[in-house]
């Protein structure tokens, strides 16, 4: 499939390509010209003529807010023009080139271009054009800066203990912080753009000795047959790379943790990072990184081991226990102690609707009271969320809508759901329960038993990038469960996961 859209990309050109119209020539005024007509009398972009050494023509264009003005004033307007003429007497156009970029321009960059298109793009990234009048060369400046956001703590993954500092909307912001944490050649960040027209530049980071080639080389390959106009963010990117588009559950891990990031990359796995977003993608993953988290390690090992058994249940009681309430108390009332069975009863009575009916109605209600707290300002967002739930529940119980095990089994599950690290994850079980639900009204225990088993079938069968999803638990593996539900003393796992394959499985001695 890959290589059809890989053929597909290659056949189909850029709607924003200039070279087929565009010649570099001598002729500052048609070049000058033609670049105005390219940029659409945009108001952003500002153009700047002077003259070097007093008596040859320059322009100079740069993009308002992604240049630093002082940095163009300073080292690159300023020394151009005050440039005697004697300097520059008797110079050839390719001396007086020279003398520019390696005596007069004082930047950290300075790139030549004999297409448009590229300089183009280095343009709208934040660098300065520079033309000059017989010379048929384009120079790009290294003028780029522009305000950002400042590191702080993740919004998203609350830190217990470990490193306070998370990924920000800038790439090479993101990338130092890495390289901070590792400090090794064999450390390879490679740099890319994807989409047509936005253009925005992607990282593609691993550990050469550790990660496998051919998971690099496949990465790569997948980005690469990409054919979209955008990728504004890495959730796009993570759909149009993953394996099976159908499957509920994730194939590839975020997180705005470079903490995490770091530990990842020394897993063997490949880290994927995009311009104007402070989220990293970690792949290959498989289902058990899902409920791990980087305090696991922090910790020790008892402290690790409990949360992670917490975990465990966690997930259980938010995929399983509205299904298990709907088929004990439909079909399977023999299975519960009398004295719950009566209490339930005694609850349920007065109650209108059946069992399942109640469970999705404070199923649903729980939802949309979750998707409001997100989408309200913070403060309200908070008070709606238990102020809601409080008066909706209690109100509901009063009027005989639902009973009162309904509401404590429907809170606990909510509660379950909140526990589990991946958001992603967390989803795809909120998603699945529904599911669960509609098999235990209809066949009982029967139709959990079944569900469970379709869905094991479809995680077997599930691969992240060649890696099999449920391993250690299919293929078995034992020395990964030193690491798994139980977390053992760190002087014990000295070997890397089985998944992903890595050419180096020595951790430690």
């Amino acid at each position: 499939m890959y290589k059809k859209l890989l053929k597909k990309s290659k056949m189909k050109t850029l709607t924003t390509s200039y070279d087929d119209q565009f010649e570099v020539t001598t002729d500052l005024s048609k070049m000058v010209e033609f670049i105005q007509s390219a940029l659409y009398e945009s108001s952003d972009i500002v153009q700047r003529d002077v003259k070097i050494a007093g008596k040859m023509k320059a322009t100079l264009f740069y993009v308002t807010g992604l240049c630093k003005i002082e940095l163009l004033d300073n080292n690159v307007i300023r020394p151009l023009m005050q440039v005697t003429p004697e300097a520059i007497d008797g110079f050839t156009y390719d001396e007086i080139l020279d003398e520019v970029t390696q005596h007069m321009v004082n930047v950290s960059s300075i790139n030549t271009y004999d297409s448009l298109d590229q300089a183009m793009r280095s343009l709208m990234s934040g660098n300065t054009l520079l033309l000059i009048d017989g010379i048929d060369k384009l120079l790009l400046l290294g003028t780029r800066g522009y305000e950002k956001r400042g590191i702080e703590e993740p919004k998203s993954e609350v830190v217990i203990r470990g490193p306070r500092d998370g990924f920000i909307e800038d790439l090479q912001t993101n990338m130092v912080l890495l390289r901070r944490r590792i400090s090794n050649p064999s450390f390879i960040l490679q740099t890319g753009e994807i989409g047509h027209r936005t253009k925005i530049q992607y990282c593609l980071a691993y550990m050469k000795g550790i990660a496998n080639e051919k998971l690099v080389d496949e990465i790569r390959y997948r980005i690469s047959c990409i054919d979209i106009d955008e990728v504004l963010e890495t959730g796009t990117l993570e759909q149009l790379i993953e394996d099976n588009v159908m499957s509920p559950f994730p194939q590839l891990m975020h997180t705005e943790r470079p903490d995490k990031t770091t530990a990842s990359l020394m897993n063997g796995q490949v880290i994927i990072l995009v311009d104007g977003t402070p989220y990293s993608l970690i792949a290959p993953i498989t289902f058990q990184e899902l409920l791990k988290s980087p305090e696991d390690y922090y910790d020790r090992w008892h402290i690790g081991t409990l949360i992670r058994i917490i975990r465990y249940l966690a997930a259980f009681f938010a995929l399983f226990l509205p299904s298990l309430y709907i088929a004990m108390v439909t079909y399977h009332h023999g299975m519960l102690p009398t004295t719950l069975a009566l209490s339930i009863a005694g609850t349920r009575e007065g109650v209108p609707f059946p069992a399942v009916f109640e469970a999705f109605l404070m199923e649903i209600t729980i939802e949309l009271l979750r998707e409001a707290g997100i989408r309200l300002p913070r403060a309200i967002g908070q008070t709606i969320g238990i102020v809601g739930g409080l008066v909706i529940g209690d109100a509901a119980v009063r009027a005989g809508f639902v009973s009162p095990v309904m509401v404590i089994v429907v809170a606990i599950t909510a509660i379950a759901s909140f526990a589990i690290p991946s958001y992603s994850f967390s989803i795809a079980l909120r998603m699945l329960r529904f599911s669960f639900m509609i098999a235990a009204s209809i066949f009982g225990l029967y139709g959990i038993v079944i569900s469970y088993i379709l869905i094991n079938i479809h995680l077997v069968g599930l691969r992240s990038f060649g890696s099999y999803y449920t391993s250690p638990f299919a293929p078995f593996n034992y020395k990964d469960w030193l690491d798994l539900l139980y977390r053992a003393p760190l002087s014990l796992l000295r070997s890397r996961t089985d998944e992903p394959k890595t050419l180096d499985d020595k951790k430690q001695s």
